[in-house]
């Protein structure tokens, strides 16, 4: 069978373009965004926190691929 993940990986050449504290930053206001949803306003909009939270876990961010920008320091 296949690797998946790293058919995928190979695609999208999704090799790490986000620095470390700049994941950091993305996971924290990510679930405060997130946290939105259940606190506060409670506005549907709240679960766009997905978005930067999970390309802080992944450390991908797609936009930076399509443009070729990286934050993250010996990934290359």
């Amino acid at each position: 069978m296949p690797d998946v993940k790293n058919s995928i990986k190979e695609e999208w050449n999704m090799k790490k373009n986000i620095g470390s504290w700049e994941r950091t930053f993305r996971i924290v206001a990510g679930l405060v965004i997130i946290s939105l949803a259940f606190l506060g306003p409670r506005s549907p909009w709240a679960y766009l926190g997905i978005v930067p939270f999970l390309t802080g876990l992944i450390g991908w961010c797609p936009p930076y691929a399509l443009f070729g920008f990286s934050t993250c320091k010996g990934c290359k």
